[in-house]
């Protein structure tokens, strides 16, 4: 099994034991479904977002078929923060399903898969399919539908939830 170990702290910050403090740390605890890689990064310092977090977020977040990495935006990590904490479990793990896809991947999908859009966020990182093994999916998207932060989209059969940075929607 691979592990990520990334902990991206600025000199003198303290740990706040919540998962989005405006005025300490905020972090993400991950694990990608495909890659077998697991992430636990402050990616946030205050205001301040941590530049070598966001890189390695990235990496993590990569397309998994292709190995193209794009910059995502972070107030998708902030969104998913503020899931976690919105649904009462601020410290969970997030499974990934995917994240970034290249233009290729996204095609690829598209021809084997019922449901890809043929411009996904995927592609422009403003997307991730996720699970949270603490909440049960279905509670975990009506928590998402109430942030009114973007697209909620729910594969019951597949156990996951999409959300992403876009106009507020969902399926």
């Amino acid at each position: 099994m691979k592990c990520i170990a990334v902990l991206a702290l600025l000199a003198g910050a303290g740990v706040s034991g919540s998962a989005a403090d405006p005025a300490g740390e905020s972090r993400l605890r991950l694990y990608h479904t495909h890659t077998q890689e697991h992430l636990e990064i402050v990616y946030r310092q205050g205001a301040a977002y941590v530049s070598s977090a966001l890189s390695a977020l990235d990496t993590f977040l990569r397309d998994h078929r292709t190995g193209d990495v794009h910059h995502y935006d972070p107030k998708l990590f902030d969104l998913l923060s503020d899931l976690l904490a919105a649904a009462g479990h601020p410290n969970a793990e997030i499974d990934i399903i995917c994240g970034y896809r290249s233009r290729w991947s996204n095609e690829f999908l598209r021809t084997r898969t019922f449901g890809v859009a043929r411009n996904s966020l995927h592609m422009q990182a403003e997307a991730i399919d996720i699970r949270v093994p603490a909440v049960k999916t279905s509670r975990l998207r009506e928590v998402a539908l109430s942030l009114r932060r973007g697209g909620v989209g729910y594969y019951p059969a597949s156990d996951f939830i999409h959300v992403d940075l876009g106009r507020v929607r969902r399926w």
